[in-house]
């Protein structure tokens, strides 16, 4: 009997421990779909097959299964507020070592883009961002810090012009602003979270997740800040239940642990 999606599904998390259940099915399964169409592989027991004997094919899988659309300084007007509000608070409550995670940090545009700009409060050697995203390509892509155009036009000029070197069509970020993100693979999901965080950004990304999924994520969120801590969130999505979850509303798409 041929495998069906949820078939599908538990052999995906067997072997990627990405559990589809997790994400909006429609949306999940018309984007599984089109790319086993794409790889002219028929139905989901051959792709299976297929993903198991071929690490290219996994790989790229994997990538397709993570939604990698990011840039430098998204919605910059929120920006705005961690540069002229956010940032000053948690410096005067915290402390210089601030402890930040930029989680499903994608291709590095938004850890990259909070060192800059914490860069204008801080020196750089007390700048130390932890990045993390369940996609390693994504990871090594980040790593290697090589962006088109559009990907860095909302970057202020000024940090444009001091940590970025044009390569051919591409802009190349500097290796002072590389070194103060640590890279790791993490799974939102299923792994444990970074503790005692000041502030926690996780921007467009949720939307993907189903709400239960929504629920459990922002509750471990809660418990991996810092009393007063800050939880960052994308323009598309809102907490609507923020006080049960014992946050408190700072500011638009902020939210300060209310414990």
């Amino acid at each position: 009997m041929a495998m069906d999606y949820e078939g599908f599904k538990k052999k995906v998390y067997e072997l990627t421990k990405i559990d589809l259940s997790l994400y909006k099915e429609k949306q999940m399964k018309r984007r599984i779909d089109t790319l086993i169409a794409k790889n002219n592989i028929s139905g989901y027991d051959d792709y299976v097959k297929a993903i198991q004997t071929d690490k290219n094919l996994f790989e790229g899988f994997v990538n397709y299964l993570t939604i990698n659309v990011s840039e430098f300084y998204r919605n910059p007007e929120q920006w705005e507020i961690l540069d002229k509000d956010v940032f000053p608070m948690l410096i005067q409550r915290y402390g210089k070592n601030l402890k930040i995670w930029s989680a499903a940090c994608s291709t590095g545009d938004e850890p990259y883009s909070l060192v800059m700009a914490l860069s204008r409060h801080l020196p750089l050697s007390n700048i130390k961002i932890i990045a993390t995203d369940i996609d390693k390509q994504v990871i090594a892509k980040a790593k290697v810090g090589l962006y088109n155009e559009k990907s860095i036009a909302a970057v202020p000029k000024d940090l444009k012009q001091k940590y970025f070197t044009k390569v051919g069509p591409s802009y190349q970020i500097s290796e002072e602003i590389k070194s103060r993100v640590e890279f790791k693979e993490h799974n939102l999901l299923k792994d444990p979270y970074p503790s005692d965080c000041n502030l926690i950004v996780c921007r467009n990304v949720m939307i993907y997740f189903t709400e239960e999924a929504k629920q459990d994520i922002y509750i471990m969120f809660h418990s991996a800040l810092k009393s007063k801590g800050i939880l960052f969130i994308g323009s598309t999505e809102q907490i609507m239940n923020y006080k049960e979850l014992n946050y408190d509303r700072y500011k638009s798409f902020f939210y300060q642990r209310a414990d």
